[in-house]
């Protein structure tokens, strides 16, 4: 998978619920069968699913990063902004013409 987050949140609840029905089916308290299975699928993906938590780390480092004025570059906002500035002109043209 080309994301990152979706990989790694799969991969954590597949593991989850491959241990919480292993629990299940040994006729555990459903309670504490939900417990264990998050404590031990917590331990399993800091051990195993390392890759997938460093690719997911440096997409978040990537979007946060700032440029050399210190502000971050973020092109979707850039974008928005530009849209809703168009908006917003248009706008106060529109009410300049019917004053």
């Amino acid at each position: 998978m080309s994301n990152p987050w979706l990989s790694y949140s799969i991969l954590r609840l597949g593991l989850f619920a491959l241990i919480f029905w292993g629990f299940l089916s040994f006729d555990f308290n459903p309670f504490f069968a939900a417990v264990i299975a998050a404590a031990i699928s917590f331990a399993l993906s800091l051990v195993f699913l390392d890759k997938q938590r460093k690719a997911m780390s440096e997409q978040v480092v990537k979007k946060l990063s700032r440029d050399k004025s210190g502000s971050y570059a973020d092109p979707e906002s850039d974008l928005e902004n530009q849209i809703l500035d168009s908006e917003t002109e248009a706008n106060d043209k529109k009410s300049e013409s019917d004053k």
